[in-house]
């Protein structure tokens, strides 16, 4: 009996056993911290909608002295001297603060999948927080905008859509929602239509 070439073997079966516990533990330990992870993003991710008709009434001021004010679940909407202003009352439902990055104004979309490409929102001039389950508002003013008089025709046609993009209190998981905005006698009503997840797959 050749003891070099058993203790050998031997000691080559303890590696390989060895190995396989090492990898299992590995695998074992990557899905606890994706686990943790998505645990982590889930407690600050927020979601943005239209905020409920019984919502509180909110008053918000443009940088030239205008201001609005916006009943619960509606929009503020005035064109004042050609120069077009919107606020949306909103309400995060999601876990975390949400921060509001920009918007897009553009025509009623029934039926289309996609969103408008990035490079055409309009980014925020200051940070805009949402707390999670509290009321909240976005906002934009076209006064000089090339596209001022192509929203002016929307607003005039009583019904357009808003895309907003925003993510979480650490710039990531961002989302776009769009929202219907519908002109129903003297007030503006908003509809949320669809929201889009681009940091992370989308579960459709």
């Amino acid at each position: 009996m050749d003891w070099a070439t058993i203790s050998a073997l031997a000691t080559a079966g303890g590696t390989l056993v060895l190995a396989g516990a090492t990898y299992a533990s590995v695998r074992s330990a990557n899905r606890a911290a994706r686990m943790a992870e998505l645990s982590l993003l889930t407690g600050i991710r927020p979601l943005v909608v239209a905020s409920a008709e019984d919502d509180r009434t909110q008053t918000v001021e443009f940088g030239d002295d205008t201001a609005l004010t916006v009943p619960g679940g509606s929009a503020g909407v005035e064109v004042i001297d050609g120069r077009v202003y919107i606020v949306l009352s909103l309400r995060n439902v999601g876990t975390g603060i949400g921060v509001l990055h920009g918007g897009y104004v553009g025509g009623q979309k029934a039926g289309v999948d996609d969103h408008e490409p990035l490079e055409r929102f309009h980014l925020l001039t200051r940070d805009i927080y949402l707390p999670p389950g509290e009321v909240g508002f976005w906002q934009i003013s076209l006064r000089e905008d090339p596209r001022r008089d192509e929203v002016r025709a929307l607003v005039e046609s009583g019904r357009f859509s808003v895309e907003l993009l925003y993510g979480d209190f650490e710039g990531g998981q961002r989302m776009i929602t769009r929202i219907a905005v519908l002109q129903e006698h003297d007030r503006w009503n908003l509809r949320v239509a669809r929201h889009w997840q681009l940091d992370r797959p989308s579960p459709r």
